[in-house]
């Protein structure tokens, strides 16, 4: 009897059908032995003797395999092809020998595979290997570096900052990225621009639209006009000028299709248009690979899902052809093959990437034998790889010059057409991709009519909140991180409260997350630099290509970081305090004054509680003045508060130059916010949140940006007063105790007199309200 040895129960079921009955299949349910979660599981000074122990879940399936390994004439290791699998093999082996539970004479070998095929396992079977020391000395060397990093690391966050957690090697690199987003966001400048757009018209009355793009000779960038005044000035300028065609270029642009997945791309499009997070798209992804009832067949649909290698064997490239042939016919499938390279310089490229064991067997044969989330998965797999093999996509570009006759202004004017879909025929066009664009037919010199002349207002954005495609795509930007860790490295950081996901399913950090970051960065700054954790994972790999020995790299990592842990031995809190305060108080209030805005007596500085950290004033407990260190805590309560409709918090969303605290608070009339403690105060005020801000979006600019209304325009030629405000059905002009509504393209931030005298003597939007009070 043959003893075959895999990670899991239904990898193994999906194997025992492919040999014969003279082999017996048997699953470790994954890792059987790992290092206790305690002090002195790696020794450094026994040359990082590592300790491990059984896991207590193993115990059962360890005695099984053992019972049978004492029977068996030969051991098969079938565990997964990558670091993990063979250090899981390497383990059994191990376990086996200390039980006596095999023989000296039983052979043992190791296959593997990518795809669980009939045909890939037999192969796999009579081309059997040793166990490859050097995947395992990585995958240990790996397993020892991550326990060393947060054995060492987190007693000292406990100490010195109570209420944070752990830190983890890869983890605290991911918080960083996080967290210094989210410190552009808050420190993000918004700033206003314009552009113009010309609707034009051939004298058959055949329309379209051009841009403007040239003034003078001189190229404008994003921020050329940069307010109202300019825009209107060259609008009414362009308005008075005759137009013609300067030049008309077409051209064919080809558009090629993208990679097979590997781990990471997949994670992105199953999150991008599936909506499913890393962990439930790895889960899924392994259930295609280790197989799926098909008909009372348990079958292995895919290939292994945890890969960077984007090649596909010539065998499998050889079916995607014949079917692309059979199916959409000769115009869709290129003459040679296509043959793609990863641009990941950290790449292993030594598995397949991801795709369809058999690409006959289509989703649309899978409808009502999977269920939806593994079809949906299946048919963006299936998708992904049928389209890499096909022609490309090829559109018709016409881009057109539009010049006034005194070559004043330049416009630009361009459309496409869809001419050959290539490999959008598979899964067609996104919709920012789709063709609804055409220019109508134009030749140089034609005469235009300029029909309309738009100068539209913008304003610069922050950079995005990370979503979990986006960050793991910044993770393989930087070379962080393996096929493997991209989705334990997500949910740990949320596991250990350091950030959470809003309703957007974006990544915002977390109070704790926030004081856990900075601290890093300032103490152990070299241990979560990118360079430095992207090195550690390049030299993980040389150690896995038998080019770098384990051992090395543990003495050289262990030598400075643990110099560097014991430095911090002698640090006092007050000190940690103190550095961080200086750090994290432009965080949070974004101004230098540290003046307590409740009693304006004493400053305020950052504490250690029983539950992290946060502010309050010097004078505590005579001045009551706390506040958390991050919008999201806020945010979160606001969520729960909208919802059950109880009071909202008393913790200030931010405050004015003049120490004014900013409040959230919920009336009568919906969500409002208050400037202020009590309505004797000067400067005390009731703002009223427009309809297009939820009370959830609020952060500490936006805040302050509301409270900054109502707000002095000017005044007429006779002296009287235009206000700018927010009332409970949108912004308004208040003049002579009558309301105007302002319309949507006008800003009560930026509105100037100008245009505010133009819109009151128009009698524009005259509210019917004329009675209102502010």
């Amino acid at each position: 009897m043959k003893l075959v040895i895999v990670e899991s129960p239904a990898k193994a079921k999906s194997i025992n059908q492919y040999l014969g009955k003279d082999y017996t299949v048997l699953a470790s349910y994954g890792h059987i032995r790992d290092l206790p979660s305690k002090k002195g599981s790696v020794v450094p000074e026994e040359n990082f003797l590592m300790k491990y122990e059984l896991i207590d879940r193993s115990q059962k399936y360890v005695a099984a395999i053992a019972k049978e390994a004492k029977k068996a004439d030969e051991i098969i290791l079938a565990t997964d092809p990558d670091r993990e699998g063979e250090g899981i093999a390497w383990h059994v082996v191990e376990v086996l020998k200390e039980k006596k539970a095999v023989k000296a004479t039983t052979p043992i070998k190791r296959i593997v595979f990518t795809e669980i095929t009939k045909q890939a396992v037999q192969d796999a079977v009579k081309h059997p290997r040793d166990i490859d020391l050097s995947l395992v000395d990585a995958q240990q060397a790996r397993r020892a570096l991550d326990y060393l990093f947060g054995f060492t690391l987190s007693p000292i966050l406990w100490t010195k900052l109570p209420g944070c957690k752990s830190a983890g090697r890869v983890q605290s690199v991911a918080l960083r990225i996080i967290c210094e987003r989210e410190s552009e966001i808050r420190h993000f400048k918004k700033e206003e621009y314009w552009d113009l757009h010309a609707d034009f018209a051939k004298e058959n009355n055949e329309q379209f639209r051009a841009k403007l793009i040239q003034v003078d000779g001189q190229k404008l960038e994003k921020l050329s006009i940069s307010n109202e005044k300019e825009a209107l000035d060259l609008k009414e300028q362009m308005q008075s000028k005759d137009y013609k065609v300067l030049s008309v270029e077409a051209k064919q642009q080809k558009r090629n299709p993208q990679p097979p997945f590997i781990t990471s791309t997949l994670q992105q499009d199953a999150s991008r248009k599936l909506g499913f997070n890393t962990k439930l798209t790895m889960q899924l992804a392994q259930r295609l690979y280790e197989g799926v009832n098909i008909d009372g067949t348990e079958a292995g649909l895919i290939t292994y899902m945890r890969t960077d290698g984007v090649n596909i064997s010539g065998d499998a490239v050889n079916s995607i052809r014949k079917f692309i042939e059979d199916k959409y016919g000769d115009k869709f499938l290129p003459k040679a093959p296509r043959v793609y390279k990863s641009k990941s310089k950290n790449a292993q490229e030594a598995h397949e990437a991801i795709r369809p064991t058999n690409i006959n067997l289509t989703p649309q044969n899978l409808q009502g034998k999977l269920d939806d989330n593994l079809l949906k998965l299946y048919t963006l797999i299936w998708n992904r790889a049928v389209a890499c093999q096909m022609e490309s996509a090829l559109f018709h570009i016409v881009t057109a010059k539009i010049t006034s006759t005194d070559n004043k202004f330049l416009l630009n004017a361009s459309g496409s057409t869809l001419v050959f879909k290539g490999f959008y025929e598979v899964f067609g066009l996104d919709d920012k991709e789709d063709d609804d664009k055409k220019l109508p037919p134009l030749t140089e010199d034609e005469k235009l009519e300029c029909k309309d002349i738009e100068a539209k207002q913008h304003f610069t954005e922050p950079p995005p909140r990370y979503n979990e495609a986006s960050l793991i795509q910044k993770l393989v930007e930087l070379g962080i991180g393996r096929p493997s860790t991209y989705s334990p490295i997500l949910s740990v950081i949320q596991e250990r409260k350091y950030v959470y996901l809003d309703d957007k399913k974006r990544f915002i950090p977390e109070n704790q997350g926030i004081v856990a970051n900075a601290f890093l960065v300032n103490f152990f700054s070299k241990y979560v630099e990118y360079s430095f954790t992207a090195d550690l994972e390049e030299k993980l790999d040389e150690i896995a290509e038998h080019k770098r020995d384990g051992k090395d790299l543990l003495n050289d990592f262990w030598t400075l970081f643990s110099s560097s842990a014991g430095s911090m031995q002698d640090v006092r809190i007050t000190e940690v305090l103190e550095r961080l305060d200086r750090i994290l108080y432009d965080e949070v209030f974004a101004k230098e004054d540290k003046t307590c805005p409740t009693c304006k007596q004493a400053e305020i500085s950052l504490k250690i509680g029983k539950y992290g950290a946060f502010y309050s004033c010097k004078r505590y407990p005579d001045c009551s003045f706390t506040l958390k260190l991050s919008t999201p805590e806020i945010k979160e309560e606001i969520n729960a508060q909208a919802q059950e409709g109880t009071a909202p918090p008393t913790t200030p969303l931010a405050y004015l130059e003049d120490h004014l605290p900013i409040y959230l608070k919920k009336g009568p009339y919906g969500w409002y916010l208050q400037v202020g403690d009590n309505p004797k105060d000067p400067g005390f005020k009731r703002v009223s949140i427009p309809p297009n801000i939820k009370p959830s979006e609020i952060n500490h600019e936006i805040a302050k940006k509301l409270a900054s209304l109502p707000r002095k325009v000017g005044v007429d030629k006779d002296n009287h007063e235009v206000i700018a405000a927010i009332g409970r059905y949108g912004p308004y002009l208040k003049y002579k105790d009558k309301s105007f509504a302002l319309p949507k393209d006008k800003d009560p931030y930026t509105i100037d007199i100008e245009s505010a005298i133009w819109i009151i003597e128009n009698n524009v939007t005259e509210n019917k309200r004329t009675k209102r009070k502010s």
